[in-house]
């Protein structure tokens, strides 16, 4: 299998860590194959769009999330360290306002699948960190939504010894009592 795959204490949130083959020379690893994915995952789902972000220390995007058109995401960090959170807003589910984290470096390669339902955020540990995820829905800003990163009713333990810097989005972001959420 080229990836060993992790249930989070959510088991729909999982960490995925591909075969690296390194040496002296650097390293190689097949980042995504669909049908590697779907086989160790369970999953059938299809990419529609990839992004790209680069963040400087102390960023902190999220927790996001779209209302209609909801996006199942696959993140990885390709440059630098990020402390990535997902959080179960379906309220009909067992997990509904629980949350999963997981460090993703340069580093250690790994990926995380947040499933649509959920919202996501990160904060870059590093000097900056560029971020790549495949969407399994198009971005739709009409659609979007954003939960407090610092809500206590989900108690996410962020990385301490940081000071976010947010954008004016998500400094407005509702908790999650007051957030439209999924059934």
């Amino acid at each position: 299998m080229p990836y060993t795959v992790t249930k989070t204490n959510i088991p729909d949130v999982l960490i995925l860590e591909p075969k690296v083959f390194d040496d002296s020379r650097g390293f190689f690893f097949e980042s995504f194959n669909q049908q590697d994915f779907n086989q160790v995952t369970g999953l059938d789902v299809n990419f529609v769009q990839d992004n790209h972000s680069r963040s400087a220390h102390g960023v902190l995007r999220g927790l996001h999330y779209q209302l209609q058109q909801p996006q199942g995401k696959l993140v990885r960090v390709v440059r630098g360290a990020v402390f990535d959170v997902a959080v179960d807003i379906r309220k009909s589910s067992p997990t509904f306002g629980q949350w999963a984290g997981v460090e993703l470096t340069e580093d250690n390669h790994k990926q995380f699948w947040v499933p649509p339902g959920f919202a996501h955020g990160f904060v870059v540990l590093s000097d900056a960190a560029d971020f790549l995820y495949k969407t399994t829905e198009y971005y739709a800003p009409a659609h979007e939504r954003c939960i407090a990163w610092n809500d206590p009713a989900i108690g996410i333990t962020w990385p301490q010894g940081l000071t976010p810097q947010l954008s004016a989005k998500d400094q407005a972001g509702l908790t999650l009592a007051q957030a439209e959420v999924f059934a």
